[in-house]
């Protein structure tokens, strides 16, 4: 398993919505009662970053954890356009220092080259699901500038080792979240 030395490795994915931050947070609380070091390590960070470029050179900020989607989109398809492997091996370049035990990303969307990649690594891949309503309720809750599925249109496409659906209350997902850790950790 390489790079890095995390003895986990947790990639959680869904629609915008669904319910992966939360995911995360869970897995990050699971980890830390159990005195796992853990550490969260983006995919898209190059695309954070290029968007607070983007909107400093507007005049304009965004609140932090806000997106506008449609950039981070059309970002993504430029970088992956001059290279495939951009995304992904700058991810990788992070991941071998993250000398942790549980490591996890969740903004994994591209079934084609970083998926693969990931799987690679020893990556296992939780897929969080909800039914249409609670997934809109909560992105206009958001408060992202612009809303788009179009990174997520081939997310069917990455198998992933468990699925696990948020809309059943808090309490409850949290449950369905340790279950699966429990099996995996």
């Amino acid at each position: 398993m390489s790079p890095g030395n995390a003895s986990a490795r947790l990639a959680v994915i869904g629609l915008a919505g669904a319910g992966k931050s939360t995911c995360a947070g869970f897995i990050e609380e699971f980890a830390a009662a159990r005195r796992l070091t853990h550490a969260r390590v983006k995919l898209a960070t190059p695309l954070y970053e290029l968007q607070e470029q983007v909107y400093g050179a507007t005049g304009r900020a965004l609140s932090p954890g806000v997106q506008d989607q449609v950039l981070m989109e059309a970002l993504a398809q430029q970088l992956r356009r001059i290279n495939s492997r951009s995304l992904v091996d700058n991810f990788l370049r992070r991941l071998a220092q993250a000398h942790v035990d549980v490591v996890l990303t969740d903004d994994l969307r591209d079934p084609h080259v970083d998926a693969p990649a990931l799987q690679g690594c020893g990556f296992k891949i939780l897929r969080i699901v909800c039914d249409e309503p609670i997934r809109r309720d909560r992105l206009a809750r958001r408060g992202d500038p612009t809303l788009t599925d179009g990174s997520t249109a081939e997310l069917h496409l990455i198998r992933p080792d468990a699925v696990i659906d948020s809309g059943c209350g808090i309490r409850c997902y949290r449950d369905r979240i340790e279950d699966v850790l429990l099996r995996w950790l």
